[in-house]
């Protein structure tokens, strides 16, 4: 998006500040007393009309004021955000005092996922680090009666097995489907979805089973350390059971899918509504940032509300626990 009139970016931040501050829409005369504006209450309503047009400001009722839409809170995380507030600058020094004394890992990650919940109000989550899945460079399959044995290559030191079922008719698709799966190993990683008709019935249940394999290459690591439901359930936003339960579902059960290092970094460290690619998280907004441990490791700290947050706030003290992390870790 371009970057907005100055008028339009003060109009834009004292919106979303108001609004995260009282859960209510905001109207023009109520901006220039607030927050002081240097302009009338009809430049101010001219203003939050051009933005409501750039879909930045929407309005729930005809007769009320505006408020931030996803997209509006996009460009303020994006080019408006504020520096973080007296809270963080107490976080950063309490973290920079920290040191490794904990009797165990778990300790320290629940110790600063409540540190986080405590200062923000959100739901803090940090995941136990997990390394990094070895690359497959080749397989071969082998027949051995009605079984098919799959070895795996990561690397000159490193292979593993598995052992599957033969689908019925099928053993004469073997060859075919190695030499397709190397060839799609020799450019990257394998593209399930071009997988010849042909060699479907072979090729389906040992997609399955390497799936199975990689996830549970890491189960003994699976899982995070959560905190913060309370102040969840104090948010309006999550007042209803139906609006909470998808994302605690989601929490428990898949918490690496609700965080992903990759796509976060691609996001500036913040999923805001749709943006996120689980549908439980559609109404939410969700702060990260990756941390990395000396063996190789990779985590998460995250904070997950609605998308009326403090973002300043959260995107600094989820940053800080992070490099907290990656320091006592290293």
């Amino acid at each position: 998006m371009l970057p907005l009139p100055r008028r339009q970016q003060q109009v834009l931040q004292a919106t979303v500040q108001h609004y995260v501050d009282t859960v209510e829409p905001v109207g023009s005369r109520t901006l220039v007393r607030r927050f002081g504006l240097d302009a009338s209450p009809a430049t101010v309503r001219s203003a939050m009309g051009a933005l409501e047009q750039k879909g930045l400001l929407t309005q729930p009722h005809t007769s009320a004021g505006r408020v931030p839409s996803p997209k509006g809170y996009r460009q303020f995380v994006d080019a408006l955000l504020p520096e973080p507030g007296a809270a963080v600058v107490q976080l950063q020094r309490e973290l920079a005092e920290l040191s490794l004394q904990w009797a165990a890992l778990d300790d320290l990650l629940h110790h600063l996922a409540r540190r986080l919940a405590d200062l923000t109000g959100l739901m803090s989550i940090i995941t136990r680090p997990q390394r990094q899945e070895p690359r497959l460079k080749a397989l071969r399959l082998v027949r051995s009666g009605d079984r098919l044995l799959v070895f795996l290559v990561e690397s000159s030191a490193a292979s593993s097995s598995l052992n599957l079922r033969l689908p019925p008719d099928s053993s004469a698709q073997l060859q075919a489907l190695e030499h397709w799966l190397n060839d799609q190993l020799s450019k990257s990683a394998i593209n399930w979805s071009g997988l010849p008709s042909h060699l479907q019935s072979v090729g389906a249940p040992l997609k399955q089973a390497l799936a199975s394999h990689n996830r549970g290459r890491n189960r003994q690591a699976e899982g995070a350390l959560t905190t913060g439901l309370a102040g969840l359930l104090c948010q309006p936003e999550f007042q209803l059971t139906t609006s909470l339960r998808p994302l605690l579902q989601l929490v428990e059960q898949q918490p690496y899918e609700l965080l992903n290092p990759a796509a976060a970094t691609a996001s500036g460290g913040v999923w805001i509504g749709q943006e996120h690619p689980h549908p439980a998280l559609s109404g939410c907004a969700v702060v990260q940032a990756p941390y990395a441990t000396a063996s190789g490791g990779e985590g998460s700290v995250a904070l997950v509300g609605p998308m009326r947050m403090a973002y300043a706030t959260a995107l600094a003290a989820v940053e800080a626990v992070a490099g907290t992390l990656s320091r006592l870790l290293a």
